[in-house]
């Protein structure tokens, strides 16, 4: 699922939401539909390599294997 960044037309706060295609994300602030959807930044390089394989494992367990490779994958189900 892709992250995307919102401003709530009625109440404008931000935030980020994961959104499934068939979803239509709604804002945890005031429960509108009225949002638009935001220009969000590209995240440098991450650094920690802690950080990086938890959310590598925390994808892989959400069914999302689109960022590894063969071999990853082999790993990851083991």
């Amino acid at each position: 699922m892709p992250l995307y960044s919102y401003e709530c037309q009625d109440c404008h706060s931000e935030f980020e939401l994961l959104v499934r295609a068939s979803d239509t994300p709604v804002c945890p602030s005031c429960g509108s539909e009225k949002l638009e959807q935001q220009i969000a930044k590209i995240c440098d390089e991450i650094k920690y390599h802690a950080i990086k394989k938890s959310w590598r494992q925390a994808a892989a367990r959400e069914g999302d294997l689109s960022n590894f490779n063969k071999k990853e994958i082999g790993t990851l189900k083991s």
